[in-house]
């Protein structure tokens, strides 16, 4: 057995009838090489690799009287009756056809009396292809971790010995469980004076650094999220829509104007922040605040659970010259950066593992229910490192692969961005009342990047990502 650390057992307690915390993670795949493909085929070829996958045996017990966090136990066998389902595209089985189904799916939240992940297999899309969405709690698995299962599940061979160790399994007895809850219980007693020392001496640093750096007012300040049409009570329904760049060119872009991919791909946000504003807010004067998440372990061994914290650097939606939301993007990442080193990557994480599991859930629930603004930022912006070479499974070859985390309360939008091979692919998960079309979102981030290029002088267009499918543009 295993207990949930501070940030999983915010995952899983942050969870409300209208905040689902399941993220998505979706390959496509081209099987035209592969005879006679059927969905039993695809259980058959599926069973051992998610067999290997160890996490996904995982399921929750939880502490009598909720006297601590959750802990995991490991099952010795995965229902595929339950887990794996088959579903269909519309006709005529493109782009926005397969968005539509994933947003359905993403609008229900997983049962928490069963590992928390169910995989789909949509048939149906057009030129032999298709897609495998697998959708699976965030308290088992962050980006990192998730992006380490996907490739793991596409190695041509898979080694029999288990991925990670096996939990122990010993009998979940009322007495146990309880007697563990008071040994973690004693070891975060004791931590807590170093904690708050840490905490002190850390804030310390970040203001006293603020006040060498100065004022600069065309970053947002720390904590105050200005209204925006992403921000109100988000409700249950998703949207969802995809579209792909070619890494290459989002490189070359970061290497012309001297910043880094994170940077080109938050100030592309950024622009594309601006052009929806502009349309649902008929303004954008201030700049909105991005939660970004951080990685604390970013080892490609690990498959589980979450160790990350956030940076918030602020995205210029309101400066009109996309070279100067570059800049100005870059300079508020190299702060939120500064402050995140100053204050201790680890902190805010330790600090988690003191929420109160018998009160902690119910508060988020009324949060949910009453937030019609941000709090601490506008929208979550995450940027993560996928798999490095093409799978291949069984003759089916993985042509693009898209990931996107769950919507805040709050906040109606998560961008999510995954590199994969050749590709750099854009995901964005809406309710229903953020957008007309989720695709909105999705032009907008092309043609902000569009901008940025043409005013940096690079021009030929962009690069054809062959093998992807056709885009879907928003619905007029």
């Amino acid at each position: 057995m295993k207990r949930l650390n501070g940030v999983d057992a915010l995952m899983l307690y942050s969870e409300t009838p209208e905040i689902h915390m399941h993220t998505l993670k979706i390959g496509v795949l081209d099987v035209s090489g592969v005879d006679g493909f059927s969905f039993d085929l695809f259980r058959q070829v599926a069973y051992p690799r998610l067999m290997a996958l160890s996490p996904l045996r995982y399921q929750l017990v939880d502490i009598p009287m909720k006297l601590h966090h959750p802990m995991w136990v490991e099952n010795d066998d995965i229902d595929l009756d339950y887990h794996l389902h088959q579903v269909r595209v519309s006709a005529p089985g493109g782009r926005r056809e397969l968005d539509a189904l994933i947003g359905e799916i993403a609008s229900t939240p997983l049962d928490r009396s069963r590992p928390l992940w169910e995989m789909y297999l949509a048939e149906g899309l057009a030129g032999n292809r298709i897609a495998i969405i697998h959708k699976v709690h965030h308290v088992l698995a962050d980006g990192v971790a998730s992006a380490n299962q996907m490739a793991k599940a596409m190695e041509p061979l898979l080694s029999a010995t288990p991925a990670v160790p096996p939990l122990d399994n010993m009998p979940r007895t009322r007495g146990r469980l309880l007697a563990e809850a008071g040994r973690d219980h004693v070891s975060l007693i004791r931590k807590l004076p170093r904690l708050v020392s840490e905490t002190a001496t850390g804030v310390s640093k970040v203001r006293r650094s603020a006040k060498e750096r100065g004022d600069h007012p065309d970053l947002a300040r720390n904590f105050a999220p200005p209204p925006s049409f992403i921000n109100h009570v988000v409700t249950p329904t998703r949207r969802f829509a995809t579209a792909p760049l070619a890494l290459s060119d989002v490189k070359e872009t970061g290497k012309h104007l001297g910043v880094t991919l994170n940077d080109v791909v938050l100030a592309t946000v950024a622009g594309a922040l601006r052009r929806l504003q502009l349309r649902y807010d008929g303004q954008a004067e201030l700049p909105l605040i991005a939660g970004v998440p951080v990685s604390t372990n970013p080892s490609r061994e690990r498959l589980a659970g979450n160790e990350f914290t956030y940076i918030t650097p602020s995205l210029p939606v309101h400066i009109d010259d996309p070279l100067e939301r570059v800049r100005l993007t870059a300079l508020s990442t190299g702060i939120a950066k500064e402050n995140h080193q100053l204050l201790g990557p680890a902190l805010l994480p330790a600090w988690m593992s003191y929420l109160p599991p018998a009160m902690a859930p119910a508060i988020f629930r009324r949060q949910a229910r009453r937030v019609e603004s941000a709090s601490v930022f506008n929208l979550t912006v995450s940027n993560v490192p996928g798999p490095r070479e093409r799978g291949i499974i069984e003759g089916a070859t993985v042509t693009e692969i898209y990931s996107v985390g769950p919507v805040a309360a709050g906040s109606g939008m998560n961008i999510t961005v995954w590199s994969y091979v050749d590709q750099l692919a854009i995901s964005v998960l809406t309710d229903d009342v953020t957008l007309a079309d989720p695709h909105e979102a999705t032009d907008a981030m092309i043609d902000a990047f569009v901008e940025i290029r043409e005013a940096a002088g690079l021009t030929g267009g962009l690069t054809e990502v062959g093998a992807a499918m056709p885009m879907a543009a928003a619905a007029v």
